[in-house]
C-alpha cells in the first residue's frame, strides 16, 4: 500500500510542477467532475488546455495513479517463492569435480521453436455504447452508498484542494461511520412521524410501531403505558461506570411487559404505505438541523421540490417545532 501512496504523491507533485499557476484551476475542474457538473471528456480538454503539449502525460498518470490507489489489491498468495533445489547430491569434499562437455541444447530444440505474438494473451477490448448506463458507478445512479474506494478517491480530491498530501485509512472509516449515522437520524426522524415510539432517559426513541395501544376504557391503562419501561436485556454483571438499577429482573421485565398487554386495546393500528418522499419532505421540514446549512423552510423544502416537483407547505411546522418537538433524533 505505502508503494501506490508514494506514486500517487510522486505524480500530484509533478502534475502541480507541469501546472504551475494553473493547479488551482485544474483542481476546480477535477472537483466538478466528480460531482458530475462536467463530463469526462470537457474535464480533458480543459487539462490539455492548462498544460503545454509535453506536459500532457501528467494529466494521465495522475489519474490513473488515484484509480490505482482506489481499486481492491489483490495480495499475492502466501507461500509463493523459488522451488527448492531437488538435484543430486553435492561433490564429496576433497575431491575436486571434473569438468563434464556438455551437448548443447540450442541444437536439439531449434526446430521445435515456435515463434509467438505476446499480444495473444492480452484482454481483448470491446467498444461500448456510451448510453449504457450499466458500468456507472456513481450513488446518483445506483441508489445506493458509495463504496470505500469511492469515498477514499472523493476524501483525496477534497484534501488536494485544501493542501493536504494524502488521506489515511482511519480519516476514511470515520467518514463511512459518520455517513451511516447520518442516515439512521434522517430515517429514524421519517419513521417518528408515520408510527408511535416510546422514549428511554427522556431522549431515546425506541418500540416504534409497536401494536400495544392503551385501552382508552380502561382508568389505569394510559398510566400504565407511560410508567412502564422496557429494559434491554439484563447482563450477569453490570459494565463499569453502568448503573444496576436500569437493568431490572427479566422475570419483573415479563410482568410488565404482560401487564401492558392486558391495559392495551383489541384493535390493531391500522397499516400505512411504505415510506416515500412526501414522508421524507414532512420530516426534513419539522427537523431542518438534520441537514447542516438548511435551517430554513425555504431551505429545507428547495432540494425536494427541485427533484421531484413537490410544491407543498404543510401548515403548521413551525407551531410543532415551537410547542417542545425535539429539533434532531
Amino acid at each position: 500500500m505505502a508503494t501506490f501512496v508514494s506514486e500517487l504523491e510522486a505524480a500530484k507533485k509533478n502534475l502541480s510542477e507541469a501546472l504551475g499557476d494553473n493547479v488551482k484551476q485544474y483542481w476546480a475542474n477535477l472537483k466538478l467532475w466528480f460531482k458530475q457538473k462536467i463530463s469526462k471528456e470537457e474535464f480533458d480538454l480543459e487539462a490539455h488546455r492548462l498544460l503545454t503539449q509535453d506536459n500532457v502525460h501528467s494529466h494521465n498518470e495522475f489519474l490513473l495513479a488515484i484509480l490505482t490507489r482506489c481499486q481492491i489489491l489483490v495480495s499475492t498468495p502466501e507461500g509463493a517463492g523459488p522451488l527448492p533445489w531437488s538435484g543430486g547430491s553435492a561433490a564429496k569434499p576433497g575431491k575436486p569435480k571434473g569438468r563434464k562437455k556438455l551437448s548443447s541444447v540450442r541444437q536439439k530444440f531449434d526446430h521445435r521453436f515456435q515463434p509467438q505474438n505476446p499480444l495473444s494473451g492480452a484482454q481483448q477490448f470491446v467498444a461500448k455504447d456510451p448510453q449504457d448506463d450499466d458500468d456507472l458507478k456513481l450513488c446518483s445512479h445506483t441508489m445506493m452508498l458509495p463504496t470505500r474506494g469511492q469515498l477514499e478517491g472523493r476524501m483525496i480530491v477534497t484534501a488536494y484542494e485544501h493542501g493536504l498530501d494524502n488521506v489515511t485509512e482511519e480519516a476514511v472509516s470515520a467518514v463511512v461511520y459518520a455517513v451511516e449515522n447520518h442516515l439512521k437520524d434522517i430515517l429514524a426522524s421519517v419513521v417518528s412521524r408515520r408510527k408511535a415510539y416510546r422514549l428511554r432517559d427522556g431522549h431515546f426513541k425506541y418500540a416504534f410501531g409497536s401494536n400495544v395501544t392503551p385501552q382508552p376504557y380502561l382508568k389505569n391503562s394510559v398510566v400504565v403505558y407511560n410508567s412502564l419501561i422496557e429494559s434491554p436485556p439484563a447482563f450477569p454483571a453490570p459494565c463499569i461506570g453502568q448503573n444496576p438499577a436500569s437493568h431490572p429482573h427479566p422475570d419483573d421485565a415479563e410482568q410488565q411487559a404482560a401487564l401492558l398487554l392486558a391495559c392495551s386495546g383489541d384493535t390493531l393500528p391500522a397499516s400505512l404505505p411504505p415510506v416515500n418522499m412526501y414522508d421524507l419532505f414532512e420530516a426534513l421540514q419539522l427537523f431542518p438541523k438534520l441537514i447542516e446549512g438548511l435551517g430554513d423552510d425555504d431551505g429545507v423544502s428547495h432540494p425536494i421540490d427541485c427533484a421531484h416537483g413537490l410544491q407543498l407547505r404543510a401548515p403548521g411546522h413551525g407551531s410543532l417545532r415551537g410547542a417542545g418537538l425535539p429539533s434532531s433524533p
